[in-house]
């Protein structure tokens, strides 16, 4: 059993057919590697056991939020170092894909993988830890199936949230006038550009869909005097959101609903947003989305549309949401390029008036998530556990990583339901967002 990371690395070098760019050490206190570099620290060789019955990326998720796993180091050059290797991607070369499979065809890697299983130990399948989202029942995006998805998410504490978010309590990508300036001030910046976007003024009634904990709802009541609704799918939101509402005395002009955006029967509204939830509606529910929004508004009305995109891929039949994101995250998520976004608004009667990309500011956003959590990390794993504030920590620095290098990106689309006449009421000048 001894120097159990020295043949691990050999192992993984020889399947891989490069260097190991990270560190490893092993449980049984054995280092091997390049000096220097980001250290990969398997406490247990139960998270090989992982690997073994779940390989990819579901195995590595259990380890790590299992504890069985860990960085040390920089997280993000680790991360970065290691995305290279990921290569069940649906974007990675097909190349690389069929020298992995030859390697794994060699009797000398046939071998390494039996010493893999004699340093696993005990064949006995470890039990997924319990942040992980149990079988799920129904077909997808049905609204009971959609409420349980958003509440994985959403209702581990507000206070969890606090911690990583700051005083704005906003869970969607800040807008940063450098990367100089604070989170909370790239926050307020971002609910204002959505205000000006929308021309919102006195009088004027809002929708938002996926309020979270009503921060643009209180935003554009007190700084534009509009009437808001706010819907979530989260009792604990909308908890929050309330509360905040009535200490800021608004509660006249602002109403929070536990509500899904099918529900939705009022007389229409002047302005819809919709912020970080249409990531959530699924590629089959798409179009009922944007027929609802569009029914909802006044001819005239303008939707803002804030929602996260990844690349196109030749073969869109191949596209599924990443197994730690799905069992750990978002349950149920989808990610669709932009150029489908924009053509199933247009599909839905929409004029789409501007799309903003905007990818590089969510990178700095997460990055200030991370850099919240991990100052408060004992609190944050005293208020949910320790494995939830690691699934929190990973998944926002990955993501970090993935808006730096373009493997997806946010876009502020802007949609008006023009009228017959064909008045959008947009200004001549685009982006100076006036009403």
């Amino acid at each position: 059993m001894a120097d159990a990371a020295g043949r691990l690395t050999k192992l993984a070098e020889e399947v891989l057919g490069a260097p190991l760019p990270v560190r490893i050490r092993a449980w049984d206190r054995s280092e091997s590697g390049p000096p220097g570099a980001p250290t990969l620290v398997i406490r247990h060789r139960r998270a090989l056991r992982r690997l073994l019955f779940k390989p990819g990326e579901l195995g590595l998720a259990r380890a790590w939020v299992a504890g069985d796993l860990d960085i040390e180091g920089d997280l993000y050059e680790a991360l970065d170092r290691l995305a290279g290797l990921i290569w069940e991607r649906d974007d990675a070369p097909k190349p690389q894909r069929a020298a992995v499979l030859r390697a794994l065809a060699r009797p000398e890697i046939r071998a390494a993988a039996r010493e893999l299983l004699s340093l696993a130990g005990a064949p006995v399948p470890p039990t997924p830890p319990a942040e992980e989202v149990r079988r799920r029942r129904g077909p997808l995006h049905t609204l009971r199936r959609d409420k349980e998805a958003i509440s994985h998410h959403y209702d581990v504490g507000n206070d969890f949230y606090a911690l990583v978010l700051g005083p704005s309590m906003v869970y969607s990508c800040a807008y940063w006038e450098s990367p100089e300036a604070t989170l909370e001030d790239a926050q307020r910046d971002k609910l204002d550009l959505i205000c000006r976007k929308l021309g919102l003024r006195e009088g004027r009634r809002l929708l938002d869909v996926g309020c979270g904990w009503g921060s643009l709802v209180l935003h554009a009541a007190r700084e534009y005097g509009v009437r808001a609704v706010g819907i979530t799918l989260s009792e604990e939101q909308a908890t929050f959101a309330r509360k905040r509402i009535a200490e800021a005395g608004l509660a006249d002009r602002i109403e929070i609903r536990v509500q899904d955006y099918r529900e939705i029967k009022d007389e229409p509204f002047d302005a819809i947003s919709s912020i970080g939830m249409a990531e959530h509606v699924g590629r089959t529910q798409y179009a009922e989305y944007a027929d609802a929004l569009y029914s909802l508004l006044k001819p005239g009305g303008r939707l803002l549309n804030h929602q996260i995109a990844r690349r196109p891929l030749a073969d869109e039949e191949a596209y599924h949401v990443d197994e730690f994101i799905d069992r750990y995250v978002f349950p149920d998520g989808e990610l669709a390029p932009i150029g489908r976004t924009v053509g199933q608004l247009e599909d839905a009667g929409f004029e789409v008036r501007d799309v903003e990309a905007i990818r590089e500011h969510y990178a700095l956003t997460l990055r200030s998530w991370v850099t919240n959590l991990e100052r408060h990390w004992d609190e944050a794993a005293r208020l949910t556990s320790a494995g939830r504030a690691r699934v929190w920590r990973l998944y926002m620095a990955a993501s970090a990583l993935s808006f730096e290098r373009n493997r997806i990106g946010v876009n502020q689309v802007l949609a008006v339901r023009t009228p017959e006449g064909g008045a959008s009421g947009v200004s001549l000048r685009e982006r100076t967002w006036t009403g």
